[in-house]
């Protein structure tokens, strides 16, 4: 619980240097509601967590499906989004739904999922074998200045084919 309670913080963290690098948006472009990210890493020893020696791996293709449902029993509205996405120099991933709003979220079901695909760029062999594939767990974050939601994944994630021990130990 602990690690996963770091790995939140440390992707709201990350979440928050990203926004405040990136261009900011004309007004002629609508203003997305809905972000759904999260981090790909190499976890050089092996062990399911982010360590010193783990490093955010860019080129890798992520697979994000998501269904926000109508909460509500006179209604059966359901929107399905899928997209892939490639990670950036940060190792982020991010989708940006523009269909709904961050107002809605709380009477929407959501059900959100990302998965890795495979890796684009082939620059860093020694990192090939996947560890995490798979995630649904996710953290919400609702901005009080403007009506924007960040759905945050907890971290997918490489690993060497073999641990070096000599860096890691030999747990």
């Amino acid at each position: 619980m602990k690690k996963k309670l770091i790995m939140i913080l440390f992707i709201l963290l990350q979440l928050l240097l990203i926004n405040s690098l990136s261009p900011k948006h004309s007004s002629a472009k609508p203003k997305a509601e809905i972000n759904v990210m999260g981090f790909v890493y190499c976890d050089v020893c092996s062990n399911n967590s982010f360590s010193r020696h783990s490093y955010f791996m860019s080129g890798v293709e992520v697979r994000i499906v998501c269904k926000f449902k109508a909460a509500s029993s006179r209604t059966n509205e359901v929107i399905t989004f899928s997209a892939n996405r490639t990670t950036n120099e940060f190792g982020l991933y991010k989708v940006a739904i523009t269909s709904l709003y961050c107002a809605d979220v709380d009477r929407l079901a959501t059900s959100c999922q990302a998965s890795l695909v495979g890796r684009l760029s082939s620059s860093d062999s020694s990192c090939s074998v996947p560890g995490y594939r798979t995630t649904t767990d996710q953290a919400v974050f609702k901005s009080k200045r403007s009506s924007i939601c960040i759905y945050g994944f907890n971290a997918l994630n490489f690993r060497p084919f073999k641990k070096n021990l000599a860096l890691c130990g030999k747990k």
